[in-house]
């Protein structure tokens, strides 16, 4: 047991909570080795709150944390000794995955144990009745019916037992292709990062049953699009891509056909205007959810079975909606790799995920990215403003959407905005926002595009390029711009509505400045927030999620006299001489 150490910056309580101090010299390096296996539950200003939980621990083990390190992380950080019951929880459920392993026997899938009490528990088991069948002789291990393997999984982990599934995977049709050295639209010299490459070696495994299926988590900008590339690369076998629209499915194409020797004729678009099935096919989650009634079939499942295909990827995982999910379970004779920023569902379906996806493999640290000049180094702040009077009393009588609205589109959002551009003459800057009006006001006032949905493709390609070439240095954009966009001389966005709480949102917009920026690698996030409304509520979420990413995220309140003037020094300006360097 340790003794007291007053200096250290982590309280380490009974209940599973971890509370950090943010002002702490050391808050950074502790904050990457709490979220290798704790979950950020809330982070205000001064300190972060993390909960270790079962899932957060069957991840940390699938991904090679031992428990010995957790308890090396907590004890040497610990201002207190680690009370007892914690340490034995940590015990407990931290050696769990790997006690039940999903094998196969002959055409046959077991469940094998170690532990012939672990074998009499889940005998009994009633929500287990109907997917196990006879056991072994020896009582170390159980067959499973005929195409039970990932309802298995998912009730065995309600049940608080993860299986370790190493039953191997069909290999699907074979396609062969390479990575190009050379990129094809500017001829610039291609390959995967070291870390892009040790994400893909941990998921493919060498092609054995350790690899096939699981989470690579990276942060936004690390190129997620080019791992999962590279995991087609080494399988080499017919894959299906989900996305989350559109956009994305194309962006998707035009990497494959940019970074590979994949020719037009194998790579397919399914999506509402296209139905193409070919070696390699990109469609959305969208298009698999359709049906014509809330009750009829969902006519696109087909698409699982359309082909052979050997790999799966499932973009932005944290995004598949919960009725795919029964396809998934389905699909588990095929290799699954699941690609997201965060694990956090707003569902609650993080065990769905670990079940029939696979557990995290990898979690590359923000901070690392950085370092290596991988990302730019981004600074990230809330800047609360006003409601003016007359919008005050409009507030005050609105229903909760329209609220939001009022709130969103606060008048005096636009100095703060011209005072912004005005501290940063030099950069490309986004102004990102989720209503039109709102928008086209601004564009207005700026004398600068609005980019939006109805934008005609050609449009957005002439602003994109003069955006890239310096010729125009601000864009406005909606929320089109949350995906999918090569905007990689942005280096300043300034968001003045958004969705709600959403951090998928949240990611991808900051995802938009991310591309490194040369010798000076640093990007400005700024978030307009009308104070004490209910966007103030939602933003909460948002900032959770950059927070999980290892931004640190500031908050300032900006105050204005009463002829509608800011009235003092910006906290920002200081923020932006500090990092001038």
């Amino acid at each position: 047991m340790i003794a007291l150490r007053p200096d250290n910056p982590l309280i380490v309580q009974s209940d599973r909570t971890l509370l950090l101090e943010v002002a702490h010299p050391d808050f950074e390096q502790v904050r990457d080795e709490l979220a290798r296996f704790a979950e950020l539950v809330k982070s205000p200003e001064h300190i972060h709150t993390y909960r270790i939980t079962p899932l957060s621990l069957w991840n940390a083990s699938a991904s090679g944390v031992a428990c010995a390190d957790i308890l090396e992380t907590l004890n040497t950080w610990s201002k207190y000794p680690v009370p007892q019951n914690l340490l034995q929880e940590i015990e407990d459920h931290g050696t769990r995955y790997g006690k039940l392993r999903l094998v196969a026997k002959g055409d046959r899938l077991a469940l094998e144990m170690d532990d012939r009490g672990l074998f009499w528990e889940l005998e009994n088991q009633k929500s287990l009745f109907g997917l196990l069948a006879e056991p072994y002789p020896d009582e170390k291990g159980i067959f499973l019916h005929t195409g039970m393997r990932g309802e298995v999984k998912l009730q065995l982990i309600r049940l608080g037992h993860p299986v370790q599934d190493m039953a191997g995977y069909k290999p699907g049709d074979p396609l062969p292709f390479e990575l190009s050295p050379i990129t094809k639209q500017n001829g610039k010299p291609f390959g995967l990062r070291h870390y892009q490459q040790a994400a893909v070696d941990v998921f493919h495994a060498g092609g054995g049953p350790d690899g096939g299926a699981g989470v690579l988590v990276l942060p936004c900008g690390a190129g997620k699009t080019v791992i999962g590339i590279g995991c087609m690369g080494s399988l080499q076998t017919h894959t299906l891509v989900l996305t989350t629209n559109g956009t994305a499915v194309k962006q998707w194409k035009q990497e494959l056909l940019d970074k590979t020797t994949l020719t037009e004729d194998q790579v397919g678009l399914y999506t509402g205007d296209t139905k193409e099935i070919k070696p390699v096919t990109i469609a959305t989650y969208q298009i698999l959810t359709y049906r014509r009634s809330k009750t009829g079939p969902f006519e696109h499942f087909k698409l699982f079975e359309a082909a052979n295909w050997g790999l799966v990827i499932y973009d932005e995982v944290h995004m598949l909606p919960a009725p795919v999910f029964r396809a998934v379970a389905e699909l588990q004779a095929k290799r699954r790799l699941g690609l997201t920023a965060t694990l956090v569902r707003e569902d609650g379906k993080e065990e769905d995920v670990f079940s029939l996806i696979g557990p995290k493999r990898v979690d590359v640290p923000w901070k690392m990215l950085e370092k290596d000049g991988f990302i730019a180094t981004a600074h990230c702040l809330e800047i609360r403003v006003p409601l003016p009077t007359d919008e005050r009393m409009e507030y005050a009588v609105a229903d909760q959407r329209q609220r939001f609205r009022i709130a969103s589109e606060n008048s005096l959002k636009l100095a703060v905005m011209d005072e912004l551009l005005a501290g940063h003459p030099k950069d490309n800057i986004l102004v990102i926002g989720q209503y039109l009006e709102q928008l086209r006001i601004i564009g207005e006032r700026l004398g600068a595009p609005v980019l939006t949905g109805q934008t005609p493709e050609k449009e957005r390609e002439v602003l994109f390029r003069q955006f890239r070439e310096g010729q125009l240095r601000v864009l406005i954009v909606s929320k089109v711009a949350n995906f999918a966009i090569d905007l990689p001389d942005a280096s300043v966005a300034i968001q003045v509505s958004g969705t709600f709480g959403s951090r998928q949102e949240e990611a991808q917009r900051l995802g938009r400045i991310l591309r490194p920026k040369g010798e000076r690698n640093v990007s400005y996030f700024y978030s307009l927030i009308s104070s004490e409304t209910t966007e103030q509520e939602f933003a909460r979420n948002r900032q959770l999620f950059l927070t999980e990413q290892g931004y640190r995220y500031l908050i300032e309140s900006r105050r204005f006299d009463d002829t509608g003037h800011l009235n003092e020094p910006a906290v920002w300006k200081r923020l932006l001489e500090e990092t001038a360097g």
